[in-house]
């Protein structure tokens, strides 16, 4: 979308879009579409294996917004993981409630505790805001380990007849012909679709608005963009609620998925913050592109490699070191920067035009 502004000698635009844009939200569109189908010719394994390769790239997408564009460097995102998975268990095994309602509604109830978290840890900076989300993580995993009612320490898992309570189930089998756990499996996979493109497109909408203008400026400049009167705590304080929602969400989806919880496993915060900051780190932050790079090769090194023990965890942290060594722009920073492309473009640039002599 582009504005024009009209001067006596050049005419002024606000450019977003890049080279190869409408290309990349053409594919984007056949992608979304081919993964929509899949299931009616996949295995199970592959369709579980996306399953995780969705939820990672969601909660690396919200990460990314946190840290690459709002500059909230955050190790305790595993907090609203574990809490939106902790709340999917109470509001359907104690609430009553059908999963698929409890997902968004675990993520509305994680973004109200964000409110009084972000009062805590808004008061630190730098590193010691990175070391305060932990420990409220940490506040947590401890706090749910005292609720008897969700398993306490040891943890607890949904019954039958809320795993089989999902709508769709009873649809696909007789569509697929395939037995519970699998038709269980293909909807949450149309559930994690569906959650991903949500996330991405909320990401990118708030990126391309006039907030996303001002996270621009906060992130190149936050003194300068202070100083032109940006609202630096709001706008923080509003991505921070936002990422909290969004990831509590996931974490409602992942467990879903997975059936049981504890709080050692809900919160973390290796699998929901360490493997989460790698995806973004080697992909690219501050990008919408980086994190799809970094979620893919994370699922294939996963994939082949976690067979190897601590070899795995020493391959990861090498290739992390040797990204942010020889590109510390991350892999798609070095594509765009060498070939000069960008399929998301979110940033504006000022493009003056000379006008034509009359």
């Amino acid at each position: 979308m582009d504005d024009s502004t009209a001067g006596p000698s050049h005419s002024f635009r606000i450019k977003t879009a890049g080279r190869g844009s409408h290309a990349a939200l053409a594919a984007v569109i056949v992608a979304l579409l081919l993964l929509t189908l899949l299931p009616l010719f996949a295995g199970r394994t592959l369709i579980q294996d996306l399953i995780f390769l969705f939820y990672m790239l969601a909660l690396a997408q919200c990460w990314n917004l946190l840290a690459g564009y709002a500059g909230l460097i955050s190790v305790g995102q595993q907090a609203f993981v574990g809490l939106g998975g902790y709340l999917l268990f109470a509001l359907t095994l104690i609430g009553g409630l059908n999963p698929l309602l409890a997902i968004p509604l675990a993520g509305v109830i994680a973004a109200l505790l964000a409110l009084p978290t972000a009062l805590v840890v808004f008061r630190l900076r730098g590193a010691y805001f990175a070391i305060g989300t932990w420990v409220v993580a940490e506040v947590y995993r401890l706090t749910f380990a005292q609720i008897k009612p969700l398993g306490g320490g040891t943890g607890t898992s949904l019954t039958p007849a809320v795993t089989s309570s999902v709508p769709g189930i009873e649809w696909v089998k007789a569509l697929l012909d395939v037995r519970t756990p699998a038709a269980r499996d293909i909807v949450s996979y149309w559930i994690a679709l569906a959650l991903l493109a949500a996330t991405l497109a909320a990401v990118y909408l708030i990126l391309r608005s006039r907030r996303g203008l001002a996270l621009g400026a906060i992130r190149d400049h936050e003194a300068a963009a202070a100083s032109l009167g940006v609202d630096i705590y709001r706008v923080k304080l509003a991505v921070y609620v936002a990422t909290a929602a969004m990831t509590g969400m996931i974490g409602a989806l992942i467990y879903l998925q997975k059936a049981r919880i504890s709080p050692d496993a809900g919160f973390a915060v290796l699998d929901w913050t360490a493997y989460v900051i790698f995806i973004v780190v080697i992909g690219g932050i501050g990008t919408m592109e980086g994190p799809v790079i970094g979620a893919i090769i994370f699922y294939l090194m996963q994939r082949y490699l976690a067979d190897f023990g601590a070899w795995y965890l020493i391959l990861l942290g090498t290739l992390g070191i040797l990204v942010m060594l020889f590109a510390p722009k991350g892999l798609w920073g070095l594509i765009a920067e060498r070939y000069d492309v960008t399929l998301f473009s979110t940033r504006r640039r000022l493009i003056a035009e000379a006008r034509p002599k009359p």
